[in-house]
C-alpha cells in the first residue's frame, strides 16, 4: 500500500491573515507551489490555492491588491493521516471538492499533499 506520507509535499509555505490575494499569487510563484496555508497568530486557519485567487478574485474582477486571503480561503483546512493510504486520500478529495490535503502526524501538519502529488509514480523498488 502507498501512504500518503511517501508522496506528500514536505516544504510548506505559510502566509498571515490579512495579506492581499496579490501576494498569495507572487509567493506561490517565487516557490513554484500551487497553495498556501493561511495563519493567524501562528495558527493555522485555512489554506489558500491558486483556483481560488482565479476563480474568487480575477474571475469575479475583484482587485487583488484590496482582496485579503482569509476572503478567498477555504476554512476549516481538511487533513488526513500520513499512514492512510493514498487511494483514501484521493476519496477524501473528492468527498470534500478540494485538491489539496494537509497531511497529518500526532495532529499536527508535517506535509501537503495535493492531486498533482497522486500522479507521481512510486518505483516497486520502494515496496
Amino acid at each position: 500500500m502507498i501512504t500518503v506520507d511517501r508522496l506528500m509535499t514536505r516544504k510548506m509555505v505559510n502566509i498571515e491573515a490579512g495579506t492581499s490575494a496579490i501576494e498569495a499569487a507572487k509567493l506561490m510563484a517565487t516557490h513554484k507551489i500551487g497553495s498556501l496555508f493561511v495563519t493567524k497568530q501562528g495558527r493555522i486557519v485555512g489554506i489558500v490555492t491558486e483556483p481560488d485567487i482565479v476563480r474568487k478574485v480575477v474571475g469575479a474582477e475583484r482587485v487583488p491588491y484590496y482582496i485579503p486571503v482569509e476572503e478567498i480561503m477555504s476554512s476549516p483546512v481538511i487533513g488526513i493521516d500520513g499512514r492512510r493510504s493514498v487511494t483514501d486520500a484521493a476519496d477524501l478529495m473528492e468527498q470534500h471538492g478540494t485538491r489539496h490535503l494537509a497531511v497529518l502526524k500526532d495532529d499536527s501538519i508535517v506535509g501537503i499533499l495535493s492531486v498533482r502529488d497522486l500522479l507521481h509514480p512510486v518505483s516497486i523498488d520502494e515496496f
